[in-house]
């Protein structure tokens, strides 16, 4: 497939100062375009596996910059490869279809189609786009509600064919919180054609309220900054809640200067898990912490306009030494959201998302 060529206008509003400049948001979408795959397929980079998750993150970064061809080709990708049961694999080596890598089908990986599906059409206001992803979308939401157990929390995956695929019934924080905006996604697509769903509002209220008040039906990853950024990045809470969740784990994961650590102890600050918890503070009204966490994240950016994964502080090296699509694409969503990018404000705010029905509300409260 042939992509047009970039109009140079679309990438200035990416521009943030002390972040990015025009050129620099160029040469990042530029790169980001480089390791898409003529079919549509976006890899962590080529060579490497993609996954579904941050496949979609990378195409709506392309659209974030414009670059609604590309995106569009990305979402076909998936609707042309979707499983029969409406899963993904984990992964594909180089984007290959023929060529999974782990044949396991991770639930936030498979429902996020419809966070990407909802952006592109804010993005584009293309309907028949819509028309033509919602059976994918459709597909995929039933696949992973078909993993939510009793107390709302989404089961983590589906055990590949090979190893009996058996249902993986203990439930990532982190995971559940992304397909709980996936699910508030996926209602505003159902709203926009008219088609309710109600067991979908039933399954968004339940999984939010064990996200607000259950951590207990979640493994405990409370190591990984992702576990604790995750339910404010993700909408499921705000107000309060949201920032005294930010403030209680900031000194533990906040390296200033360097950025977020991905694990404690560890001594290694990365790019991905920065810029998203740029966006979760943006999302919540602390743009200027926002900012600055993206210009101490600076010193991760390569010559390529990519930046890489992490780095070793205590041996003040690059670790692992890769350049990914995804950590570049998270920069230029949180870059967006700052810059007040229409799509990505209503998706990440949540604002205008359909929020589900509360367990209270349905009088379902035995289980929740």
């Amino acid at each position: 497939m042939t992509y047009p060529s970039r109009r140079p206008d679309r990438t200035e509003r990416l521009a943030l100062p002390g972040v990015l400049t025009a050129q620099q948001a160029a040469a990042t979408v530029d790169a980001v375009a480089a390791v898409q795959r003529e079919d549509g397929a976006i890899p962590w980079f080529r060579g490497h596996h993609l996954d579904p998750w941050d496949h979609v993150e990378a195409a709506m970064a392309l659209d974030a910059a414009g670059e609604h061809e590309r995106a569009l080709a990305a979402y076909d990708w998936l609707a042309r490869h979707q499983n029969e049961d409406g899963s993904w694999y984990a992964a594909y080596q180089d984007g290959d279809p023929q060529r999974p890598t782990d044949r396991g089908q991770e639930s936030n990986f498979c429902a996020y189609v419809a966070v990407g599906v909802w952006h592109h059409y804010l993005s584009t206001g293309d309907d028949a786009f819509v028309d033509r992803l919602w059976p994918t979308v459709h597909a995929a939401v039933e696949f992973v509600l078909g993993l939510q157990q009793p107390g709302g929390q989404i089961g983590w995956k589906r055990e590949a064919a090979e190893h009996g695929g058996a249902v993986v019934t203990d439930a990532l924080l982190t995971g559940s919180s992304s397909i709980h905006q996936a699910l508030r996604c996926a209602l505003a697509i159902a709203e926009h054609r008219e088609e309710p769903q109600p067991d979908w509002e039933l399954a968004t209220g339940a999984l939010g309220h064990a996200i607000r008040s259950h951590p207990e039906r979640f493994l405990d990853k409370s190591r990984y900054s992702m576990d604790w950024y995750y339910p404010v990045l993700s909408g499921a809470l705000r107000g309060p809640r949201a920032l005294e969740r930010i403030e209680e784990g900031w000194s533990r994961f906040v390296v200033p200067g360097l950025g977020v650590r991905c694990v404690v102890p560890n001594p290694w600050v990365t790019g991905g898990e920065t810029a998203e918890l740029a966006l979760a503070l943006w999302a919540v009204g602390e743009s200027d912490r926002a900012v600055r966490l993206l210009a101490d994240m600076r010193h991760l950016r390569a010559d390529d306009g990519l930046y890489w994964t992490g780095y070793v502080y205590d041996d003040a090296a690059v670790w692992p030494v890769e350049r990914t699509a995804w950590t570049a694409a998270a920069v230029l969503l949180a870059v967006a959201a700052l810059g007040g990018d229409e799509a990505t404000t209503a998706v990440f705010s949540g604002e205008r998302l359909p929020v589900g029905l509360e367990p209270e509300a349905s009088g379902r409260t035995g289980c929740c």
